[in-house]
């Protein structure tokens, strides 16, 4: 009776033991998979933040090109129906403005948002918003009391068209337009190469 009785607990545990291993290997391969569907998924999002420019999942269209005043303006191209515009002040309207095929709703290029007002250069110190860049100037205040000037910078907040690829310390020109959001009331107009990489006589 004995004999039988270990025999039997012995056959149950082994059992038991059997499931056990099952079940971990079972939950080792869902948590495999797991990660290497989130590996795919990371993957993914990073291709098409590079590559596509317009990340939006509604359908992305030029509103003026519908409107009868911009219709005269706009021109047909392979892609259908493109409308750009030359802001004036002597600012050249970029290539890829009129030959490209992005959406901006902010665009003084490609849309409605007209340049008016003051015009400042300045160095962009931060590329981390989308299509919004931080813009530094310095510049010199002067201080009656002891005939003396000190060293002054404001960041300015400026919206960016997809036409122009700036990096930080590029040197730009941004003109004022209408509020766009919270805090930017410029636009870009024009982009000039990084002036760290150019000598150059500094004010200070």
């Amino acid at each position: 009776m004995l004999l039988e009785k270990f025999n039997y607990f012995g056959i149950i545990k082994s059992i038991l033991l059997n499931n056990r291993d099952s079940s971990n290997n079972n939950n080792n391969n869902n948590n495999n998979n797991n990660n290497n569907n989130n590996n795919n998924n990371k993957n993914n999002h990073s291709v098409t933040g590079r590559f596509i420019n317009n990340a939006e999942k509604a359908f992305q269209k030029q509103q003026v090109s519908f409107k009868n005043r911009f219709q005269l303006k706009a021109s047909k191209g392979k892609e259908g129906i493109r409308y750009y515009k030359n802001i004036g002040l002597g600012y050249r309207t970029p290539k890829d403005a009129i030959e490209g095929t992005y959406i901006d709703k902010k665009c003084p290029f490609t849309s409605d948002v007209s340049i008016r007002g003051a015009i400042l250069r300045g160095t962009v110190i931060s590329t981390k918003m989308r299509r919004t860049l931080v813009v530094r100037r310095n510049y010199l205040h002067y201080i009656k009391k002891y005939n003396r000037f000190e060293k002054r910078h404001s960041n300015i907040p400026a919206h960016v068209s997809p036409a122009f690829n700036v990096k930080e310390g590029d040197s730009v020109t941004i003109g004022q337009c209408r509020p766009l959001s919270k805090t930017v009331r410029f636009n870009v107009i024009k982009h000039d190469i990084s002036a760290a990489s150019k000598k150059q006589f500094k004010a200070f």
